[in-house]
Parts: C-alpha cells; structure tokens; sequence
C-alpha cells in the first residue's frame, strides 16, 4: 500500500513539474508574440518583401487582409524567439531521465538544428526566391498583382519546409545512435536517395522548371551526404 502511495505520488510530481514546464513555455512564448506585434513584425514583413521589390509592390484584396498578415508573421517571429526557451523547458523534463553521455549529444544537438534549420531558410530567401519569382510573376508577360496574403503564405511556407529539409543530418545522426541506420547503408541506397531528393525538390520548389529544381536537388544531395558523415560519426 505504502509502494504504490509513494508510485502515485511520484507519478503526480511528474505531470506538477511537466506543467509547469509547459506553463513556462507557453508564458515565454505570449510574451515574445506580444514583444514582436508591437515591433519586430514590422521589421519581418519589409524583410519578407524584399525579394519581391518591396511591400509597396504587393496589394491587400480584402479589408481585414493586411491585419491578417500582421498577425501572422508577428506569431510566427514571436515562435522563432521563444523556441530556444521553448526548448530548453522541454529538455529540461526529460533530461533527468537520461544517461550522462546521452545528455550530452542531446543537448549539443540543439545548437546544430537551428544552424541547419536557418542555412535552410537562409538558402530558401535568397538564393530559391531571387530566381523563383521572376519566372513566376512574368510567366505570361502580364502585369501581376499580388496579394500580400499568399505572397507572405508562399515565402514562409517555402522557407518553413526547406529549413525542415536541411535538418536531415540531425535526424540521420539520431537514427545512427540509435542503430536504426549506418554510413555503409546510406552510401549503398545512394540512388534511392536521388530519387527521393527529385520528389522532394519537385514538390518543395515553387515553379516547375529544372533550374530550380536542380538548384534545390544540389544542396539536397550535399545534405544527404553530410548526413552520411553524421552517421559515421554517430557510429
């Protein structure tokens, strides 16, 4: 009786300390969101615009668009800040419950994700956008109107996905310390991983020409392959 008294006790202290983890994380995350409404939204939307010339180069169709716009982007930049408290509150539940060693990969990995994560996103701004946007704003040799909504939708949802796909490293490295994969078995399905990388540029890349989807495929590749060194190292 006293064993499973102290069970449920020690049971209620992990979901109180998971709570107020949580509760952490989302207090840092209103705060970041309010801190970029009132300032740094500003400063996103004119970066996002600059491969399109400018915000004065997009228009808002619908009366409640640009509102919607601003909140979105001033929810998104308030995300990007609080994530590394974010996820130090949730690393910091699970931690305890780890080995030494297996704290020590964990949290260097941290650092790694978001350096792959933003050459991800820096690559997606300024080198897929610069040659996307031409091709597809003057495709018929029309005046284009854009709307500030999809435009702003398009970009960060190009950037999001991009980024997500240069995190593959990270991943291959876990799945290798978890002997789920090996260097030896990446380099053999190298073909296989070509053929995965075209469908991925195919449906990642905005337009449907081959440039930019080779400008995406080569990068993809090079990933793919410092995967393989993250996998040996992993080993």
């Amino acid at each position: 009786m006293v064993v499973e008294e102290e069970h449920q006790m020690s049971v209620w202290d992990h979901v109180g300390e998971l709570r107020s983890r949580l509760m952490k994380a989302m207090g840092a995350l209103v705060i970041a969101t309010l801190a970029s409404l009132f300032g740094l939204a500003d400063f996103f939307l004119k970066w996002l615009a600059q491969p399109v010339g400018g915000l004065h180069n997009l228009v808002a169709i619908e009366v409640t668009e640009s509102v919607g716009v601003y909140m979105r982007v001033g929810l998104l930049s308030g995300f990007i800040i609080a994530l590394p408290i974010i996820v130090y509150q949730l690393l910091s539940f699970v931690v305890p419950g780890l080995y030494d060693n297996e704290k020590r990969w964990l949290f260097s990995a941290i650092p790694i994700a978001s350096l792959l994560f933003l050459a991800g996103v820096g690559f997606s701004f300024y080198v897929m956008l610069p040659t996307a946007l031409p091709f597809l704003i003057n495709f018929l040799d029309v005046q284009a109107m854009v709307s500030i909504s999809r435009y702003i939708n398009f970009v960060t949802n190009m950037m999001f996905w991009i980024g997500v796909a240069f995190e593959t490293p990270l991943v291959v490295f876990i799945l290798a310390k978890l002997h789920i994969v090996s260097p030896s078995m990446l380099l053999k399905q190298w073909r296989f991983a070509v053929v995965i990388i075209a469908l991925l540029a195919a449906m990642i890349t905005p337009t449907v020409d081959p440039v930019n989807m080779g400008l995406l495929m080569g990068p993809l590749f090079a990933i793919y392959l410092l995967s393989v060194l993250f996998a040996k190292i992993a080993s």
